[in-house]
């Protein structure tokens, strides 16, 4: 029984520290399924976004979904920091607890012995009486103070990856308007290419940003937008259908560039899917037929030149079915909403709006 309590103890503080060492150092992504960090978001999403669907309003649905990430990130804190407390106090109970003071011995002394040694507390109350006892309290304490200083480093990474994020989605609602949108970022560039290609040139860099920041921290996915009518997803999913167009049709347009903005696009839209085990789902359409015949009288109405024959059409359809699919899969995960082809009707950015009224500049 003794050795079935080590053994219980050591795996359990094994299992713990390796999850938690590949959560926050590890910068590839584990292979093996079942993880606790994976469980844990596996577990706690489905029911928090089922609650979320019910909410009418989406403002307060908004707003709850947008306390998932955050909060997840503390409770999954303490869900490791309580498991490596009872393989301590396992550990204490497997070497006859050998402790001594003025509570009355049980298990619960052992687990509060634990938790006051891993956060350094110190009280005096019990207190180890072997040599095995104050090694493994001498070991739980190194490891709650290692812990301690992981958390620590770990929470400012994380919000200095989402800020660096969020910088470019900012910046991209006066160059595609809001929600954005592909067609509607060629229409306000369509008398300076060179300022388009430099845009696609920042896109393609930020893409590559949010593939290695993501994969290395899959949580930041969870994390929506100041604006509810902004997301990573959306934008990426924007760049990608702008993308799409000048690869398709668009005339003198930087079509080189383009190509290498969507493959990074691409690629981060693949890998997180596999992150998120979100196959691609094609049973849908962004894109209607009538809309779809509208694309090129938009953008030839704004000056740009773009080829509307049968060819142009097979290649925009071909580059659609590459990412598509997978961002559907992602929007219909995280629960956000990706941008229209084209908007059904006008409405102001978000830099042209206030709580004070709908439009400030003009």
């Amino acid at each position: 029984m003794t050795a079935l309590k080590a053994l219980f103890g050591v795996v359990l503080l094994v299992f713990v520290l390796w999850d938690a060492f590949e959560t926050i150092i590890l910068p590839r992504r584990p292979r093996h399924s079942f993880r606790i960090t994976r469980t844990f978001y596996k577990v706690t999403w489905a029911p928090w976004k089922a609650v979320g669907r019910r909410l009418r309003d989406p403002k307060r649905r908004e707003t709850l979904l947008s306390l998932f990430g955050p909060l997840s990130i503390f409770l999954l804190l303490a869900i490791w920091a309580f498991a490596l407390i009872v393989a301590f106090a396992v550990l204490q109970w497997a070497a006859n607890s050998q402790l001594g003071g003025s509570i009355s011995h049980s298990f619960g002394t052992d687990l509060y012995f634990s938790g006051s040694t891993f956060f350094t507390l110190g009280m005096g109350d019990v207190a180890p009486q072997s040599n095995l006892a104050r090694f493994l309290a001498v070991i739980e304490a190194g490891t709650g103070f290692g812990f301690l200083a992981l958390v620590i480093s770990y929470v400012p990474v994380l919000y200095q990856s989402f800020s660096r994020r969020e910088v470019s989605i900012s910046l991209l609602d006066a160059r595609a308007g809001t929600p954005p949108t592909g067609i509607e970022l060629l229409r306000r560039h369509d008398t300076d290419m060179q300022e388009f290609t430099r845009v696609l040139v920042e896109w393609e860099k930020w893409s590559a940003e949010l593939l290695e920041s993501h994969m290395s921290y899959p949580v930041l996915a969870y994390f929506r937008s100041q604006h509810d009518n902004q997301s990573w997803l959306a934008s990426l999913t924007a760049v990608l259908d702008a993308c799409a167009l000048c690869m398709a049709g668009l005339r003198d347009g930087p079509e080189r560039q383009a190509r290498l903005t969507f493959a990074i696009a691409r690629h981060a839209l693949v890998d997180l899917a596999q992150v998120f085990d979100t196959p691609p789902q094609k049973d849908f359409d962004r894109l209607s037929p009538l809309d779809a015949a509208r694309v090129g009288d938009l953008l030839r109405g704004a000056g740009l030149l773009f080829s509307s024959d049968g060819e142009t059409a097979d290649r925009l359809a071909r580059y659609r079915k590459m990412y598509e699919p997978y961002a559907y899969a992602l929007a219909t995960h995280l629960m956000v909403e990706l941008p229209p082809w084209i908007k059904q009707q006008a409405g102001a950015d978000n830099w042209e709006t206030s709580r004070w009224g709908r439009k400030t500049i003009v």
